[in-house]
């Protein structure tokens, strides 16, 4: 199977939901076709399709162009809500260092950028609904896939299709546990129509899904032989990295020696740095599987999406700032969606960003203040420039304007699995250089004991970006060490939606720890509520649900 061909082909998954995942009356009005399930699951093909809508579903919001004949109904925007990425990225985003949003009023972020949102928030519902929406496609899927009769090599074919959609399903559920913690949880095995779906707390989800991942990854396809935008086994181990890198903020119970074991397998399978980070974010990025594990295939013919890429290349540049060109981003114009706050600027050095530093420090500055005196001026807040639709060759991809971009959306790349395996190094009270063996740096046996520790693998980074190395001392404890990890992975990760997850899980999301311009709505910053580390169920769920309660909302 070629995931490009089951994209771009007729997307048949939204005629199998009828009745599913949630109790609110609204998601039973999904299906926009009265084709069924017993017309949809009767051939191989057609299972591939639906799988297919399964992978673009997180990039279209919809059947059409852009998301048009949209799949759900939506709070934003009077009914025309955006894709799945483009909601994760703005809750994972907006209310940190990493983002000042522009148009508060206009796009509704008001309550995400202060940190003040309430069970009633539109992007918090949709976001909700959205992961469920897609939740049912997977239950749907394996619903009729593990009653399916192939034979033969469609029965191999099938065996790791049904793997990767019971992957998507704990991708999902990962989201919706670091959103919202105790949650509704919903599989194949349960009734379709009125059944209410029980509270799962955040253990049981976080079993659920440890499970899920450990009994489908041997069913997965290699990393060596996964076609490019389907989920491999190396997918399923950074998955399960990350549920364990998050286990105690989750649960309570560390899990960092399980997060270092499972990040082994990853660097194990063959994967190697991109040498030009740049690369990693234009619209030849396809050819990066290298570094990139698990891209999100973004197509200004096949899945134009508004969201996704075409958010963080669009939204990066400026709609005023004559001093900006667009077009050398392969823009047509730019959308002044978001900024970057000056406390995240100040992670880089002035060399850096005057550019003859860090490679991966990507702003504009001409016309831009560095203070954000106002989160709805356009001009105040440094720009990124990290995301980009030209291709290799310097030739613009696609029409931004009428197609969206042709830069896909790596969702885990190589980087993001070298720095949790050194954050959890240092947790676990390992060697953070682990230099034994011998004096020489270029000796197999000294490399070999250094890459036990958690320094070898951040100068990879450092070093790829064209930057100094750092050595053990250079920092006087464990706490500097880990804070430098957390800085690190801002300056590695910034705009690929990590930042809310990684500030919670160091303290510092809601705390005084670490204070941001804007930061619950204020100039200077100040702390907020630790209700705010989650994200509430949205009110329309909680009324139809009695299972389900919000603590703190």
């Amino acid at each position: 199977m070629k995931l490009k061909n089951i994209l771009y082909g007729v997307m048949m998954g939204t005629a199998v939901l009828t009745g599913t995942t949630s109790c609110v009356s609204d998601l039973d009005q999904y299906p926009k076709t009265e084709t069924t399930s017993k017309d949809v699951y009767t051939s191989l093909a057609n299972y591939e399709a639906v799988l297919g809508k399964i992978y673009a579903s997180m990039v279209t919001s919809g059947q059409g162009k852009g998301g048009d004949n949209k799949d759900m109904e939506s709070v934003l925007n009077a009914g025309n809500g955006f894709d799945y990425m483009r909601m994760f990225i703005n809750l994972q985003e907006c209310g940190t260092d990493e983002f000042a949003s522009t148009w508060l009023t206009g796009e509704q972020t008001t309550g995400l950028s202060y940190l003040s949102w309430d069970a009633n928030d539109a992007w918090v519902s949709d976001m909700y609904y959205r992961i469920y929406y897609n939740i049912a496609l997977c239950n749907e899927f394996l619903r009729n896939a593990n009653s399916a009769n192939f034979s033969g090599a469609d029965a191999e074919k099938m065996k790791v299709y049904k793997a990767e959609a019971r992957f998507m399903r704990a991708l999902f559920y990962y989201h919706a546990l670091d959103f919202f913690r105790n949650i509704p949880m919903v599989t194949e095995n349960d009734p379709v129509g009125s059944y209410i779906p029980p509270r799962y707390t955040a253990q049981q989800t976080f079993d659920y899904i440890e499970s899920e991942l450990k009994d489908c990854v041997g069913d997965m396809l290699p990393a060596s032989t996964c076609p490019y935008g389907q989920a491999s086994q190396g997918a399923a181990y950074t998955l399960l990295a990350k549920l364990y890198l998050n286990s105690e903020t989750y649960t309570g119970v560390a899990k960092y020696a399980e997060c270092k074991e499972a990040c082994e397998k990853v660097m194990n399978m063959g994967y190697s740095l991109e040498s030009d980070y740049s690369k990693l974010f234009n619209a030849d990025n396809h050819k990066r599987t290298n570094e990139i594990i698990f891209a999100l295939p973004v197509s200004a013919e096949h899945t134009v999406s508004w969201g996704a890429s075409t958010y963080l290349v669009c939204g990066q540049l400026s709609m005023s700032n004559a001093n900006q060109n667009v077009a050398d981003f392969g823009a047509t114009n730019g959308w002044s969606s978001f900024r970057l706050r000056p406390e995240f600027v100040d992670k880089f050095t002035q060399t850096d960003i005057d550019g003859n530093g860090d490679k991966r420090c990507k702003f504009f500055t001409n016309g831009q203040s560095k203070d954000i005196t106002s989160m709805t001026d356009e001009n105040a807040g440094y720009l990124s420039e990290k995301w980009s639709n030209v291709k290799d060759d310097g030739t613009t991809a696609s029409n931004s304007s009428n197609d969206g971009v042709e830069t896909d959306f790596p969702l885990f790349r190589l980087a993001d699995v070298y720095l949790m395996y050194a954050e959890c190094v240092v947790r676990t009270g390992g060697d953070w250089d682990n230099w034994a063996g011998g004096t020489d740096a270029t000796d197999p046996t000294v490399i070999a004991s250094r890459k036990q520790g958690a320094i070898y693998w951040i100068n990879q980074l450092r070093e790829r970006a064209g930057n100094t190395d750092v050595w053990a001392n250079n920092f006087d404890n464990n706490d500097a060490m880990l804070q430098f990890i957390l800085d690190e992975r801002a300056r590695e990760l910034y705009h690929e939606g990590y930042r809310r997850t990684d500030l919670v899980r160091f303290g510092e999301f809601t705390t005084n720890k670490y204070v941001w311009q804007w930061k619950g709505g204020s100039h200077d910053g100040q702390a907020v509520d630790s209700k705010y580390n989650i994200y509430p169920i949205p009110n329309t769920e909680l009324t139809a649900n009695p299972n389900l309660h919000n603590e703190g909302y």
